[in-house]
């Protein structure tokens, strides 16, 4: 039996390889196709394609570029395989890492981390499951959840969580990040400049 995985091996091993590669901000990633075995993820490898992550890259753009490099990988393989022509190359011992499966604990957004780990997570887990914090509208004391899906870096100082301008520049612990896209519970996905012309988060609000 042979497995396509969405990293190159042996890094992120496991459930959610293309997200917790952005997520660590990595540079490159690639697909493989590996001979199954027993162990998760660790069977030799048959054939690889790469490819250099973006820094407008989310996983969902990284999905499905990735989804047709495996698509016109493995025709190849299953070819070469048939007819002999390929020898399966052990996977390194060395660089193992596991890419666990997403939890609550990785969607919401920490703004004493630097701006490129935020901006690293929101990416990365957009657009699902997605990053997210609370803000409550004025005069509620009901916290609404928003859902940031993309996001850049971008040069600001202040207390982490603040808003430094009214367009959605958020305070990091070091550096600030632009919120491009995001989403209301039960709403559309939205780009930022279409969510702030019927919603107002002024500069000074903080976002906890």
């Amino acid at each position: 039996c042979v497995n396509l995985h969405a990293s190159l091996l042996p890094r992120w091993r496991g459930a959610a390889p293309i997200q917790r590669a952005i997520m660590a901000g990595d540079t490159e990633t690639g697909v493989q196709a590996m001979v199954m075995e027993a162990g998760l993820d660790t069977g030799p490898v048959l054939a690889t394609a790469r490819t250099s992550i973006t820094k407008d890259d989310t996983a969902g753009t990284l999905h499905d570029r990735l989804a047709e490099l495996g698509a016109g990988l493995l025709p190849g393989v299953i070819r070469d395989l048939e007819s002999g022509a390929l020898t399966p190359q052990p996977q390194s011992e060395h660089g193992v890492t596991y890419a666990s499966k997403l939890g609550p604990e990785d969607q919401l957004i920490d703004w004493t981390r630097s701006a490129e780990e935020v901006d690293y997570q929101v990416r990365g887990l957009s657009p699902f499951p997605g990053a997210h914090t609370h803000w409550s509208p004025p005069g509620s004391d009901n916290p609404v959840r928003l859902k940031f899906l993309m996001s850049a870096v971008e040069t600001g100082e202040g207390p982490p969580g603040t808003l430094l301008d009214d367009e959605l520049l958020v305070a990091c612990g070091t550096g600030a990040v632009r919120i491009k896209r995001l989403q209301r519970p039960g709403k559309s996905a939205m780009d930022a400049e279409d969510f702030l012309r019927g919603t107002t988060i002024p500069k000074g609000c903080k976002l906890p």
